[in-house]
C-alpha cells in the first residue's frame, strides 16, 4: 500500500508544476549547448590554418632571405607568412620572385619600389591565402594585373605610382573579398574607379574623386557655417566696442571739463592766496613802521597815539597772517584737486583713444570677416565667364 502511495505521488509530481519547471530547465540547457557549439565553430572557422612548412617551402624561404628578402610568421598563434622585399639591399626583380611559386601560405607580399615588372607577377598567380600585395613605385602595368585574377582572398591592393590603367582594374572585378585599393600616380580615371567599386561590393578606393568632392563639400559647408558665426560675432564686438568707445569718450569729455573748472577754482585760489600774501606784507610792514614811531614818541600824547597805531597794527596783522595762511591752504588744495582732475582727464582721454582703436579694430574685424563669408557663400566664377565679363566691359567703355 506505502509503495502505490509513494508511486501515485511521484507521478502526481512529474506531471504537476515541479516535472514542467524541470523540462524548460533541460530545454534551457540543451539550447544552451546548442549555442555553445555554433560559438566553437565559428571559431574554429576564424582560427588561422595550422602551417607546416615542407622541406620544399623550407628551401623557398631560405632562397627569399638570400635575395635579402625578409620571411616572418603572422603572429605566435598564426604560422602564415609575411614576405617583403622592399627593405632588401639587392636589386630585386622577376627572377628574385621565383621562389613564391613553391610557399602556399602567404598573408602579404610587399614588393614596394622593387624593379618587377608584369612578367614576375607570374610567379603569385597561385598564391590563393595572399590577403595583402604591395606594388607601389613598380613596374607593373595593366597587364600585369592579370595575374590577381586568381588571389580571392585578397583584401588590400597598393598600385601607387604604378602606370596602371582603367584596363588593368577590369583584372581586379572578380576579387569579392577586395576592401582597399589605392591608386595614387596612376592613370586610373574616375570613371574606372565607379566601375570598380560597382564589380566589388564594399571597396573603397584611395583616393576616390567621388567621396573628396563630397568631403570637400562637407567641410566647406562646415566652414562656411564657422564664417558666418564669425561674422555674427565680430558684428556684435564692433557693435559692442563702438558703444564702449561713445562711453569713455563722454568720460573722457566730463573728466576734461572736471579739470577745466578744477583749473579755474585753482587759479581763482590763487589770486586770493597772493592777494592775502600781499595784504600780509603790508600788515607787517605798517606794524613795523608803528613800532618805530612808538620807539621815536617821547610826549605821553605821542606815546599814547603811537600804542594805539601799534595795537591796530598788531591786529590788522594777525588777520592778515590768517587771511594769508587760510588762502594759501586753500590755493594748495584747489592746485592738489586740479593736479588729480588733469591726471584722471589724461587716464579718461587715454582710456578713450584705445576704446576708439579697439572700435576700428573690430569694425574693421567685422568688415573682414563679413567680406570672407560673402566671397565664400558665391559659387566660384568659370574662366569663360570672368573672359565674358571682361569683354562685357570692354565693350561698355567704348560705348
Amino acid at each position: 500500500m506505502r509503495s502505490l502511495i509513494a508511486l501515485l505521488t511521484l507521478a502526481l509530481l512529474a506531471g504537476g508544476p515541479l516535472g514542467a519547471k524541470g523540462q524548460e530547465t533541460k530545454k534551457a540547457e540543451k539550447k544552451a549547448e546548442k549555442k555553445a557549439e555554433k560559438k566553437a565553430e565559428k571559431k574554429a572557422e576564424k582560427a588561422p590554418p595550422k602551417v607546416v612548412l615542407s622541406d620544399a617551402e623550407k628551401a623557398a624561404v631560405a632562397a627569399i632571405k638570400k635575395f635579402g628578402g625578409s620571411v616572418l610568421e603572422v603572429a605566435q598563434n598564426d604560422g602564415r607568412l609575411d614576405v617583403t622585399y622592399h627593405l632588401a639591399d639587392g636589386k630585386i626583380g622577376d627572377k628574385q620572385l621565383e621562389p613564391l611559386k613553391t610557399i602556399k601560405h602567404i598573408h602579404s607580399l610587399n614588393l614596394r619600389g622593387t624593379e618587377v615588372t608584369d612578367a614576375g607577377l607570374a610567379a603569385i598567380a597561385g598564391l590563393g591565402g595572399l590577403e595583402r600585395l604591395h606594388l607601389e613605385k613598380t613596374k607593373v602595368t595593366d597587364k600585369g594585373l592579370a595575374h590577381l585574377k586568381g588571389l580571392s582572398n585578397l583584401q588590400y591592393l597598393n598600385v601607387y605610382g604604378t602606370a596602371v590603367t582603367d584596363a588593368g582594374l577590369k583584372h581586379l572585378s572578380g576579387l569579392k573579398k577586395l576592401k582597399k585599393l589605392y591608386v595614387w600616380e596612376t592613370k586610373i580615371s574616375e570613371g574606372g574607379i565607379k566601375s570598380i567599386k560597382t564589380a566589388v561590393a564594399g571597396l573603397r578606393v584611395i583616393p576616390d574623386p567621388q567621396i573628396e568632392r563630397r568631403r570637400a563639400a562637407i567641410d566647406a559647408k562646415r566652414a562656411l557655417a564657422a564664417l558666418k558665426i564669425e561674422t555674427e560675432t565680430s558684428a556684435k564686438k564692433a557693435i559692442d566696442a563702438k558703444k564702449a568707445a561713445a562711453t569713455t569718450a563722454k568720460a573722457s569729455g566730463d573728466a576734461a571739463k572736471v579739470a577745466a573748472d578744477a583749473k579755474t577754482k585753482s587759479d581763482a585760489a590763487a589770486k586770493v592766496a597772493a592777494a592775502a600774501k600781499t595784504k600780509a606784507d603790508a600788515a607787517a610792514k605798517t606794524l613795523t613802521d608803528a613800532q618805530a614811531k612808538a620807539k621815536d614818541a617821547k610826549t605821553d600824547d605821542d606815546k599814547k597815539k603811537t600804542a594805539e597805531a601799534v595795537k591796530k597794527a598788531t591786529e590788522a596783522k594777525t588777520a592778515a597772517d590768517k587771511a594769508n595762511a587760510d588762502g594759501k591752504k586753500k590755493a594748495d588744495d584747489s592746485k592738489k584737486a586740479s593736479d588729480a582732475a588733469t591726471k584722471a582727464a589724461a587716464d579718461a582721454k587715454k582710456k578713450a583713444d584705445d576704446s576708439k582703436k579697439a572700435s576700428a579694430a573690430s569694425t574693421k574685424a567685422a568688415a573682414d570677416a563679413k567680406a570672407k563669408f560673402e566671397k565664400a557663400s558665391k559659387p566660384p566664377v568659370k574662366k569663360d565667364a570672368k573672359k565674358d565679363a571682361k569683354k562685357d566691359a570692354k565693350k561698355d567703355k567704348k560705348k
